[in-house]
């Protein structure tokens, strides 16, 4: 079975269609650049272009870097503020024709993917995933069920929203190196874990293709802390998993 999934990131806009049997793209990623500022009509153009590339016409899945709730914004941290109280599945749905569109939080959507087909599959115990990425997004199981929404990155730490020191993008911003950037990363993991005793992290986003120069320098934190095995790809794929259960 094969259904489309699109991810809407911060930085970028990038989908492809999925085989939900495999967990994988059946054809290579198609990406743009998000567009800046980051407003609903100029992303959904972004969308559009995406799932036209591949000349898709049925159900679509996305993901949005903010809480959702039926289908609507309710935060907007890293896109254009007037996200906030967007009915996104209608507006994507509109602009694709009427096509079927599930949205969901975008680190629910890798977190659902990786715990079906990658790094959590056959965890039934407390599991954060985290993208570091513009920001950092999380998902939060527990029974291998999702909490959906925990924002965690938000999480306050050394006065700071804990994404604007944490974060890829706070790495790229002040030129960190990957030892000053994996301490800040450790600093967040043991506040994180602190709160929620989890028996596992998955570290997910882009920088997760490069987890091998800074995970190993993550000391003190008695969680298994392991890389998303869907690197990526994982909000593409959860993105499809969600519409299809729709």
């Amino acid at each position: 079975m094969q259904i489309f999934g699109v991810d809407i990131g911060g930085s970028g806009i990038k989908g492809a269609p999925v085989d939900l049997d495999r967990g994988d793209l059946t054809e290579e990623r198609h990406k743009v650049l998000t567009p800046q500022p980051a407003t609903p009509d100029a992303v959904v153009d972004g969308v559009c272009e995406v799932v036209r590339h591949f000349g898709w016409t049925g159900p679509v899945g996305a993901t949005f870097p903010g809480v959702i709730t039926n289908g609507t914004a309710r935060t907007a941290a890293n896109v254009d503020k007037s996200w906030i109280g967007t009915d996104i599945r209608k507006l994507v749905s509109e602009r694709l024709g009427g096509t079927q569109v599930t949205v969901l939080n975008d680190a629910d959507a890798a977190g659902v993917a990786e715990m079906h087909f990658g790094a959590g599959r056959g965890r039934t115990g407390t599991v954060i995933l985290l993208t570091l990425g513009t920001g950092i997004g999380s998902a939060l199981f527990t029974g291998g069920r999702l909490v959906p929404n925990t924002e965690l990155g938000h999480l306050e730490l050394h006065g700071h929203d804990a994404e604007k020191k944490a974060s890829s993008k706070a790495r790229e911003d002040e030129d960190l190196s990957w030892e000053h950037w994996a301490r800040r990363v450790q600093k967040y993991l043991a506040h994180v874990e602190m709160l929620f005793s989890p028996e596992l992290f998955i570290i997910g986003g882009g920088v997760s293709r490069k987890s091998h120069k800074f995970l190993p320098l993550i000391k003190g934190i008695s969680a298994e802390i392991v890389p998303a095995q869907l690197q990526n790809n994982a909000g593409i794929v959860g993105a499809a998993m969600a519409a299809a259960e729709a």
